[in-house]
């Protein structure tokens, strides 16, 4: 597995926002500040979903977050108005159960990693912390070094930490056909059975990379919920089945922007187009929009970002529906698109996009 999961890069995105702090002092400070005091649940019933791969492996930067960062990461949690919920009941809220509290943050980890057991574990039992780790059963069943065994897995779970699904092979599902997706799915779940003695009812995406196609077959398959690897707050009224999460590394992993994520809110949005993250010759670049609910206020200040082009352009229709558009195809393989505005409280609301070019030849 060396083709590693590449975390959201967002250098341009923050660096907007940055220069629109200082264009706004004081109004970001106030902005939307009606928002949670009117309506309270405002930022109840969503939650920031963090993601990790690797701890204290530097030959791994992309993937990987040192110690210093991750020990920062969890003293902040610890200390701050924060609630770390186990992500079944990030789930279970967006399909209606328990309300989540103001500032919820569930934490995954994906793929399996040693360095999950050697050095992640310890810490987030020390703190009491629930976790998820995404398995992908191949790795762990060819012992690769550097993974988990199951042996150790087993001990990590009879514990209380939460195992989900992550295929087999770690495959590029938007490139494969369904016939393979299927396959890949299913000998995940009969090695899980069996060396777990249950399946998983959550899912992950390699690469965060999926289509309304892959979406359906993990429908059928039985799960409640699939995440991604593009950034947002998951929030009631999303795609269950296509979930946001932050993802963390050594560049990314600084204090001041883990502050940022986990305080974040979500830009609720309702109908947001186009359904289908895979993209052809027919639709791209995508008409990308989504109509904001009536509490959020402040949309004069929204910005939308693209990887690969920098800063599109927005359109206000109406009240509250936001048209994106941008000024040239995406290129092959994978690009994010991440919205976002001042809040209330000097918060951030954001809602963010992966999308997809399959590649050729």
């Amino acid at each position: 597995m060396k083709n590693n999961i590449t975390p959201v890069r967002m250098p341009v995105l923050l660096a907007a926002m940055a220069l629109a702090l200082l264009a706004m002092p004081f109004v970001v400070k106030n902005a939307g500040a009606t928002d949670l005091k009117s309506n309270p649940s405002a930022a109840a019933n969503s939650a920031t979903v963090l993601m990790y791969h690797r701890f204290a492996e530097p030959a791994h930067p992309a993937t990987n977050i040192r110690i210093d960062q991750f020990e920062a990461h969890i003293e902040e949690l610890k200390n701050g108005p924060y609630t770390v919920v186990p992500l079944a009941d990030v789930v279970a809220a967006m399909t209606g159960g328990k309300p989540l509290p103001d500032r919820a943050v569930a934490i995954t980890i994906d793929d399996a990693y040693r360095s999950v057991y050697a050095e992640a574990w310890p810490r987030l039992r020390a703190a009491g912390f629930p976790f998820t780790v995404f398995v992908a059963t191949g790795p762990v069943e060819a012992k690769l070094p550097g993974f988990m065994t199951w042996d150790q897995i087993r001990e990590m779970r009879q514990s209380g930490v939460a195992i989900a699904a992550h295929t087999h092979g770690h495959l590029h599902m938007a490139d494969a056909d369904m016939a393979r997706n299927r396959r890949e799915i299913k000998r995940s779940s009969r090695i899980m059975q069996r060396e777990l003695g249950g399946t998983p009812k959550i899912f992950a995406y390699p690469f965060g990379e999926t289509s309304s196609t892959i979406v359906n077959l993990i429908r059928e398959h039985g799960y409640t919920a699939a995440f991604g690897q593009h950034s947002g707050v998951a929030f009631r009224g999303l795609d269950r089945y296509y979930l946001p999460r932050f993802a963390l590394n050594e560049t990314y992993g600084d204090l001041e922007r883990f502050r940022l994520v986990v305080n974040a809110l979500p830009l609720s949005a309702d109908g947001v187009t186009p359904g289908d993250p895979l993209l052809d010759d027919t639709n791209n670049p995508p008409a990308f929009g989504f109509t904001v609910r009536k509490q959020v206020r402040g949309l004069s200040r929204l910005a939308c970002y693209h990887s690969q082009s920098g800063q599109a352009s927005v359109e206000r229709l109406g009240q509250g529906r936001i048209e994106v558009r941008f000024p040239a195809a995406f290129g092959v393989g994978r690009s994010r698109v991440n919205c976002t505005m001042p809040g209330p409280q000097g918060r951030w609301r954001w809602l963010g996009m992966q999308f997809y070019v399959k590649r050729t030849g």
